[in-house]
């Protein structure tokens, strides 16, 4: 099953990060926790900074230096216009996939 997750998520974390970043603002490392929170314990802090790299170059955050207690300034994304856009079309598709799954899911029983 693990295979499988981990190619399940390939396609929908983009969506879930940006999900994190419609709550508030946050740095890779407070989105890596708030993920391990919502049970994606196998997600490494290489595969958010990554993400976050590319939705940034997308436009679809924002992004500010906080200073930081150690070490350089932190990054600090928040979502914005295009963002929030590009977010609702992820819910929208989400929404009919997922009914579509339960759908079928249901019609095999």
């Amino acid at each position: 099953m693990a295979k499988q997750m981990t190619e399940m998520l390939k396609g929908t974390l983009e969506g879930i990060v940006l999900a994190i970043l419609a709550v508030g603002p946050a740095y890779g490392y407070e989105i890596t926790a708030r993920l391990r929170e919502q049970g994606f314990a196998d997600i490494v802090e290489g595969t958010v900074y990554a993400l976050l790299v590319r939705i940034e170059q997308r436009g679809f955050v924002d992004v500010t230096k906080a200073p930081s207690e150690k070490g350089p300034p932190r990054k600090v994304y928040s979502l914005n216009a295009a963002g929030a856009e590009y977010l609702n079309e992820f819910w929208k598709s989400w929404s009919f996939l997922a009914e579509r799954l339960e759908a079928l899911r249901l019609e095999g029983k």
